[in-house]
């Protein structure tokens, strides 16, 4: 039995090509992972559940909840070498299960696409924003005008849709051209990335509340977290890694048998985890310097902040910085939530790679449109949780990716025999046994109470 899988496994090609190193592998993982999760949604939850408990708790649950998580979606993805639902259909079979563990990867490209449907939108406004930003539309303003800037521009359905559009466009540019194509963006947005968010660190470091920052995301203040606070840590940890939408298990397709999946996992989540510690000492600092509210959710990238770059001397070029950097945030975490859905329609169509990207992109455009039209002309047609974009938010975000991230795990750490995960992980020694246990026991256990938390059974 061991010689046969080890045959399938040494067999088994990827389609669609490999990374050309371990590095170009750990930037794209990296990218995938890190977006408007760790530079938007990051900060203001920081901001939200008091500050330093609140980052304790994200740390601890980023390495026992979505490492092991991560660890699984890759080392699924390698011994499979195919799209997630061709892969989960395969080692189903191979491992002597079922073939049904295909829903599973169903489930994650089904999320992938759906998420990226909304955020592609909200990506467009961070296009949007960096003309704004470049033309000094920020500049002296006050708060009732940066909050009319953002009203006005969201309300107006044809601005909104043009700019998820121009978004969704660039993004079948990227993805028809293939791992080569992702492999020469990534190698290009992320270096991109940290040079602008280093700039901004810079000048938070002059802002005269630098400490003040630091002081608030690393004093952990137990009394300012609750419950609540503690699972929406927990659900922002999966978050924020890109686990259980497929976009790892695809990336890991693509990964060179030789890398270590154990040393590239660290060297994502370090990464990932760096990166969002860095845009709340950007944040921060310059949100205490002008005495704002840094708990202001979702408002403080596109009316607190601007309220902030507005005040400065060189609020312009500063705000136009952040916009760029968010815009290529978005794009890298947007690519790794495309490419399964497209990995899947080569493998199981005759459709060619840009014909397979560009019906991907269409439906997701389309998809979008549902979001876009939220903010304006559809905002007062509201079921079940709310607008078209809250359900497809509480749809992807509440329940298919931890369901996704679960059975994911389960898969990998019940199904899979220990001779196939021990050969993807190298060995039998603390490292493994420790994501034997975490994914056995611990992860499984903790995504589901997110799960029945977010659903309000618990």
């Amino acid at each position: 039995m061991q010689t046969n899988e080890n045959t399938n496994r040494e067999a088994r090609q990827s389609l669609h090509g490999n990374w050309s190193s371990r590095l170009a592998f750990i930037m794209a993982v990296t990218g995938s992972a890190v977006g408007l999760g760790n530079i938007w949604k990051f900060p203001y939850m920081a901001g939200q559940n008091g500050g330093g408990a609140f980052v304790l708790v994200y740390l601890l649950f980023v390495f026992l909840i979505g490492m092991p998580v991560m660890m699984s979606e890759i080392l699924i993805g390698r011994r499979g070498r195919r799209n997630p639902i061709a892969t989960m259909k395969l080692l189903g079979q191979e491992e002597g299960d079922s073939e049904r563990w295909k829903w599973v990867g169903v489930m994650a490209v089904s999320a992938g696409v759906l998420i990226l449907s909304y955020y592609s939108v909200i990506a467009g406004w961070t296009i949007a924003y960096v003309p704004k930003a470049i033309f000094g539309e920020f500049a002296g303003s006050d708060a009732q005008s940066i909050s009319l800037l953002f009203d006005n521009f969201v309300s107006n359905p044809y601005s909104v849709i043009f700019a998820h559009t121009l978004f969704m466009i660039i993004n079948f540019i990227i993805i028809a051209s293939g791992v080569k194509g992702l492999e020469k963006a990534v190698k290009f947005l992320m270096p991109g990335l940290l040079l602008l968010l280093f700039v901004l660190f810079a000048y938070s470091l002059t802002s005269g509340s630098f400490m003040d920052g630091v002081r608030f995301m690393f004093t952990p203040d137990f009394n300012a977290l609750n419950w609540d606070g503690v699972l929406t840590a927990m659900g922002l940890a999966c978050f924020t890694l890109s686990i259980g939408m497929g976009a790892i298990m695809a990336y890991g397709a693509y990964l060179p048998q030789e890398t270590s999946i154990t040393n590239a996992t660290v060297s994502v989540v370090f990464a990932d985890t760096s990166i969002a510690m860095l845009a709340g000492l950007v944040i921060f600092p310059l949100v205490f310097a002008n005495g704002l509210n840094p708990g202001e959710g979702p408002d403080l990238v596109f009316k607190t902040l601007p309220l902030v770059f507005g005040q400065m001397q060189v609020g312009t070029f500063l705000a136009t910085i952040f916009f760029v950097l968010l815009s290529f945030a978005a794009l890298t975490s947007a690519l790794g939530l495309m490419e399964p859905a497209v990995a899947w329609m080569v493998e199981s169509t005759q459709y060619n790679r840009k014909q397979s990207a560009a019906t991907i992109a269409f439906i997701i455009w389309f998809l979008g449109l549902g979001t876009a039209l939220s903010f304006n002309s559809l905002s007062e047609f509201t079921f079940l949780q709310g607008t078209i974009y809250e359900n497809v938010d509480f749809l992807t975000s509440n329940i298919m990716l931890p369901l996704g991230a679960v059975f994911t795990t389960i898969f990998a750490a019940w199904i899979m025999s220990q001779n196939s995960t021990s050969e993807e992980l190298d060995g039998h020694g603390f490292v493994y046994k420790s994501w034997q246990f975490l994914a056995k026991y611990f992860s499984p256990i903790a995504i589901l109470i997110i799960f029945l938390q977010a659903i309000g059974w618990i």
